[in-house]
């Protein structure tokens, strides 16, 4: 008999257990994202499914209530969930069932999700369809709340074989950082974290891009890496920190989530050498696959983001299509709302806040 139901952190560990030994597991359902989204408005309802006292499907759930006043709404978000059998439509109807009465519960408009699902599982869209969702369409670059397409590398081979499989000219920045003196570490304290953060604010100012605030990172250390399931990496130049980044790590993935690099000695090519560390440290950690995380779908080489695709096609790894992003819609009435009436609302509402005429 199935049963569904949201823990409480006296089952964390049973949890996150499920979720890391899970091949549709992935860093963003863990218990910790919840507290590391806490710290920015959310609340996490870790939903569990069981059968026989043994977990079969879980969602880590986030929710965030609405600005409508007078009205107890929320919206429920699952980054890259559900972890569920994609191929078992029972699971699934279970689950998003469950789902269904929290948000109930809590007054929900929708559940959006966007699983880390390679595009050509059609049964599985197909199992989402017959559930009742609804498909978003999302644009070729990074329109959509997470990447819909990314760069995999399978690094079960030899280090010798990752490097054979590499382009030339990476295999040649990475002796070349090598031969240059520049050194990789990982970051021991918030001291490292600090270096991480400025690097990146450097990177920010430079490629013309908005990065979230410093305490953001500091959630990411105190729940993520902290509880080994996150590494800061520097690389160093004559005693000079010139590039940093930051990995997730979850059973046998790792995820390539934040890189910063300075403007000075960029001729070293610590970007390279950073990753291929990365990638070791992957490896010794007993990981099979390295997600280099989000590229644009449009390969068109005057695309302004087709550098990032360069950059991490030439590790060797593969171009990879999810499934995309999916809503469960609890009402219509407040989901139209929501994408038509709450933007203009917002934006009225943010001027008279500012003050703007």
């Amino acid at each position: 008999m199935f049963t569904t139901r949201i823990i409480d952190k006296n089952e964390k560990d049973r949890y996150n257990r499920f979720v890391a030994t899970h091949p549709q597991g992935h860093f963003l359902q863990l218990w910790e994202w919840g507290l590391v989204k806490r710290g920015m408005g959310w609340e996490e309802l870790p939903l569990i499914l069981e059968e026989d006292g043994e977990i079969r499907a879980a969602m880590l759930i986030l929710k965030r209530a609405l600005p409508l006043p007078g009205m107890k709404k929320c919206i429920f978000y699952s980054p890259r969930g559900p972890v569920v059998d994609v191929e078992s439509q029972e699971l699934c109807q279970v689950l998003l069932a469950g789902a269904a009465r929290v948000a109930r519960d809590h007054g929900a408009i929708f559940l959006k999700m966007d699983p880390a699902v390679d595009h050509r599982q059609e049964q599985f869209a197909d199992i989402l369809s017959a559930c009742g969702l609804r498909k978003n369409e999302t644009g070729l670059d990074f329109e959509g709340v997470q990447p819909r397409f990314v760069f995999r590398l399978d690094i079960s081979p030899s280090e010798t074989l990752l490097l054979e499989n590499m382009h030339q000219k990476w295999r040649y920045n990475i002796r070349l950082a090598s031969r240059k003196g520049v050194v990789i570490r990982q970051a021991e304290n918030k001291e490292d974290l600090r270096i991480f953060y400025d690097i990146l604010l450097e990177t920010a100012q430079r490629d013309q891009f908005l990065i979230r605030g410093y305490e953001y990172f500091e959630w990411i250390w105190d729940h993520m890496v902290l509880n080994g399931y996150g590494q800061i990496f520097v690389a160093e130049y004559e005693g000079q920190a010139i590039a940093a980044t930051l990995a997730m790590i979850l059973g046998e993935k790792a995820w390539y989530l934040y890189g910063a690099s300075s403007n000075e000695h960029r001729n070293v090519m610590p970007n390279y050498l950073i990753q291929w560390e990365m990638i070791r440290w992957a490896k010794r950690q007993g990981c099979t696959m390295y997600d280099f995380r989000g590229v644009s779908g449009d390969l068109d080489e005057n695309n302004p983001l087709y550098g990032l695709y360069r950059f991490k096609k030439g590790f060797g790894g593969e171009l990879t299509e999810f499934i995309g992003e999916y809503d469960q819609v609890y009402s219509r009435f407040f989901d139209w709302l929501w994408i038509h009436a709450l933007p203009i609302y917002l934006k009225i509402r943010n001027r008279k806040e500012t003050g703007e005429q």
